[in-house]
């Protein structure tokens, strides 16, 4: 399966295919629906993952839509129960052609509030999860020599902002995407992140809801004045997994309206300007 896509004088096709069989987990979320819906429209087969039941109605949304998806309600911190959903979906589909390791959560904001139950939580929900996917899908990769894993990070993995117990096992999801593209390269099988920085959801319309100017002094940091909306990240991970990224493993992409790239506002206060 491929699209066209135009920017100014270059065309640039970006294959998927065809007819992969992709997992995503976090797929009842707003950014796992985003993921699902790029995916579905390039005619790849999916199999959802996650610990709310709510999967299953975007299972039947894709279904209704012509998409060939299968959901799953697992608990991904279970290594046992994510075997048992991804054999499953192997006799149902086949092959994993491509792994989204996209679920995660946060609830502690500082260190100061945090707790050893709730740090111990993130790092099984945000990184053991995705260890136990990827491990569930590596060894059919390695025996078709080729595939794909996909983490969603985020920018917390490489700056402090926040967060404590999230950022660290962002960090440690990093670092496993990194020792899968080391490891398994010569399988065929590439490795990478995509990073984002604040993705507009129904969190932040809650919180403008009680601020209405809460954004604005949160957009203040982005260079590019905005936050990221979900699709544009599903569409950086579909790069990713297509041809089009056929020579990038290891790599962590950010999808943060520039937030990485510097400090915004020290740079105008620096220079006193407004640039």
């Amino acid at each position: 399966m491929e699209r066209l896509v135009r920017a100014s004088r270059v065309e640039i096709f970006l294959m998927s295919g065809p007819g992969r069989l992709v997992a995503i987990t976090g797929a009842a979320g707003v950014i796992g629906r985003a993921l699902c819906k790029r995916f579905s429209e390039a005619g790849d087969s999916l199999a959802l993952i996650d610990r709310r039941g709510e999967v299953r109605d975007v299972a039947e949304e894709l279904r209704k839509s012509g998409a060939d998806a299968e959901a799953a309600v697992v608990n991904i911190s279970d290594a046992d129960a994510v075997n048992d959903a991804f054999k499953a979906f192997r006799k149902r589909f086949g092959a994993f052609g491509v792994l989204v390791n996209n679920a995660g959560f946060t609830f502690e904001r500082t260190l100061a509030s945090s707790t050893p139950a709730g740090w111990a939580e993130h790092v099984s929900g945000n990184l053991n999860g995705a260890y136990n996917c990827s491990r569930a899908v590596l060894q059919t990769m390695v025996e078709n020599q080729k595939g794909v894993v996909l983490s969603i990070g985020s920018v917390n993995g490489v700056s402090a902002l926040g967060n404590p117990a999230y950022s660290a096992a962002k960090a440690g999801l990093m670092s496993l995407t990194r020792s899968i593209a080391v490891e398994y390269g010569q399988f065929g099988v590439r490795a990478n992140a995509v990073l984002p920085g604040t993705v507009r959801t129904p969190v932040w319309d809650e919180r403008r809801n009680k601020n209405p100017r809460i954004l604005k002094k949160l957009e203040r940091w982005y260079p590019l004045g905005r936050i990221v909306e979900p699709r544009e990240v599903a569409e950086v991970a579909f790069f990713l997994s297509s041809d089009a990224a056929s020579a990038v493993s290891g790599a962590m992409v950010p999808v943060d309206c520039g937030l990485s790239a510097g400090n915004s506002v020290m740079t105008r206060d620096l220079s006193g300007e407004e640039i």
